[in-house]
């Protein structure tokens, strides 16, 4: 354990390394949920060791032999008319020793309506992005610690301008089969363009996140608790929306507390009969719901759940999440077992 607490010392002094939050950066899709589970616990996990091939896309720390031969793909309709799906595959070999994992996740944001600078309609356009990601796990010495890696080529294309990228996932998770409980350290996305849209180069979007998890001795439950963007401080602004008003006219913005930059760094998930056939999930979002607040109106953003149904080699996922009152997602997905 002391060699992880160690771990999150070195990597935390990275912090002021390109602290990209939403709209601060490309290729934002590379932090997008990768599977209908994830989704379900609050939209960031990082400790599943199991069959969940899908897990490796976030965490590939997580990579191991359970995850031989299983093939899985999911498919949100997210925000609007944006359609944005993944897939993952994993395969031992070596004698079940070393396993090997590959995905893919793509978006699509639909058509837009072009105008040029006089207003006049030049047709429609679409924009699309994708990244190919290979990975591999292995474990330290004799310890209780694994480390992995993901290297991603990323391809994005808006209306006539593509751009061309790469970057890498480093992920350690130290694994106490004793107690069933886990903890993880990623860093996530962290790379560069190779070719920019219009001659100007952006960052990605790099994020170091840290969780935990474990299941209850006896009861059917595995909690998992997620601090996500630990490489910025702080990380909530003032909404405009909550902006208070006198009679004199003069504006008092929404001030953001220390706890409360602390609760949005965080993420909350349970997941009831984890290794049965049958589960039930549910995750919630400190962030999301604060920032998607409506002043006065209970809409209850940030909360996702879902489901798990097995059928002798196929897993089936289900979930649905909360935005806004106007804006929900749903989620589904499918792994099939080739063995």
């Amino acid at each position: 354990m002391r060699l992880f607490v160690t771990f999150i010392i070195i990597l935390l002094g990275t912090n002021g390394l390109h602290a990209q939050l939403g709209g601060e950066s490309t290729y934002q899709f590379l932090n997008l949920m990768s599977s209908p589970r994830q989704a379900a616990l609050g939209g960031k996990v990082l400790t599943n060791v199991d069959y969940d091939v899908t897990q490796a896309l976030y965490n590939p720390a997580t990579i191991n032999s359970e995850m031989d031969n299983q093939l899985s793909f999911n498919y949100s309709n997210y925000l609007g008319d944006i359609r944005y799906g993944t897939a993952a595959y994993a395969y031992t070999v070596d004698r079940r020793t070393q396993t090997f994992h590959c995905g893919m996740t793509y978006i699509n944001y639909g058509s837009f309506d072009g105008y040029d600078e006089n207003g006049s309609n030049t047709g429609t356009f679409t924009g699309n992005e994708a990244a190919l990601s290979v990975g591999y796990a292995t474990q330290i010495g004799y310890s209780d610690f694994y480390i992995g890696a993901n290297l991603k080529f990323i391809t994005s294309k808006l209306e006539q301008y593509s751009s061309f990228g790469i970057a890498s996932d480093i992920g350690v998770i130290y694994i106490d089969q004793y107690l069933d409980f886990n903890a993880a350290l990623v860093i996530r996305n962290f790379g560069t363009q190779l070719s920019t849209y219009a001659g100007m180069k952006e960052s990605l979007p790099f994020e170091i996140d840290l969780g935990f998890s474990q299941t209850l001795e006896n009861v059917p439950i595995r909690w998992h608790l997620t601090f996500e963007n630990l490489q910025k401080w702080p990380i909530g602004s003032p909404n405009p929306s909550r902006t208070n008003n006198d009679l004199d006219g003069n504006q008092t913005e929404e001030k953001v507390t220390f706890v409360n930059n602390l609760f949005r760094h965080t993420i909350v998930g349970v997941e009831l009969f984890p290794e049965k056939g049958f589960n039930l999930r549910l995750g919630y979002s400190f962030r999301r719901a604060q920032e998607l607040k409506i002043l006065e109106q209970r809409n209850f953003s940030g909360l996702s759940f879902g489901i798990g149904l097995k059928f002798n080699k196929m897993r089936l996922s289900y979930t649905h999440a909360r935005y806004t009152s106007a804006a929900n997602t749903s989620f589904i997905g499918i792994q099939i077992s080739l063995n």
